[in-house]
């Protein structure tokens, strides 16, 4: 028995029996004891942070580990030792959950094939210079809804995204049509497209949409997911911290969780590397 249920137990029967006598039975010492019992008498010092923190954690999506929580409460002018907020989170419970991993497979044949120029290099010093590209399964009770993305290795915000029913080489085409719609202004003079093998990106349609665009293609080398760890990395992140969460039921509804994950990840939630969100580093570039 720990010893604060101990001194709960003395406190509620402190009128019908000997304190002392009470404190020798459960083997407490009294100081102790008045110690709890001062402590009773004063509001919890952590109370107020730890009602900031599980404002944050809701707003966060429940998805805010310690140290991305401390930054944030940082950003808000409040600060305090990094362990302090470790503390917290553990007493209240206000912890978040482990990441889920992705499995990776190949579909399809290949009909043309890029060199891996991006090679592991996933740092850009220049706005819209590298981007990854990756479609994902969400699983609802209609069936599997597909996600494409395209993320920017610059703020690693996300681009561009088009989900669908189907896992169609149209549904990469206008995801990157509508990057480019969004980004043709700022798009550097080389963007570099990386993506895994999959079949639509080794098409005939992705090879000539891209030309035309004046994009270079790069490619993940065969059975090697980590190639593409960026997009990868982030339907790990979205899946874990929104979509395992609460499995959507429909379509509508798994298409209303992405687009509210995706706006919270670009303008909200804060990297650990660079303290800020994505699209910050983004509107002061």
């Amino acid at each position: 028995m720990r010893a604060t249920v101990k001194y709960h137990v003395i406190y509620r029967h402190r009128t019908e029996c000997p304190v002392a006598v009470m404190c020798k039975f459960f083997g407490v010492s009294r100081s102790g004891y008045y110690a709890f019992v001062h402590r009773l008498g004063r509001p919890e010092k952590d109370a107020a942070l730890a009602k900031l923190i599980a404002q944050q954690r809701e707003r966060s999506f429940r998805t805010y580990g310690y140290r991305r929580m401390w930054l944030w409460l940082k950003s808000q002018k409040i600060f305090c030792n990094p362990k302090t907020v470790l503390r917290i989170m553990k007493k209240y419970d206000l912890l978040s959950e482990v990441r889920r991993h992705r499995k990776w497979k190949q579909m399809g044949q290949q009909v043309h094939k890029y060199k891996n120029l991006l090679n592991r290099e996933f740092h850009a010093d220049q706005l819209n210079h590298k981007w990854v590209t990756d479609i994902s399964y969400i699983h609802t009770n209609q069936g599997v809804l597909y996600l494409s993305i395209i993320r920017d290795l610059y703020d690693n915000s996300i681009v561009a995204y088009k989900t669908g029913t189907q896992q169609t080489v149209n549904l990469v085409l206008d995801t990157i049509h509508l990057a480019m719609k969004q980004e043709k202004k700022r798009v550097a003079a080389e963007l570099h497209l990386h993506s895994d093998q999959g079949f639509q990106y080794t098409s005939q349609a992705y090879f000539q949409l891209t030309k035309q665009y004046g994009i270079t293609p790069s490619m993940s080398r065969r059975g090697n997911p980590y190639d593409n760890a960026m997009a990868e990395n982030f339907f790990s992140i979205l899946k874990t911290e929104c979509i395992y969460r609460r499995k959507p039921a429909t379509f509508s509804e798994a298409n209303e969780m992405i687009d509210s994950y995706i706006h919270f990840y670009n303008h909200e939630r804060i990297q650990l590397k660079t303290g800020e969100a994505p699209l910050a580093r983004r509107l002061s570039a």
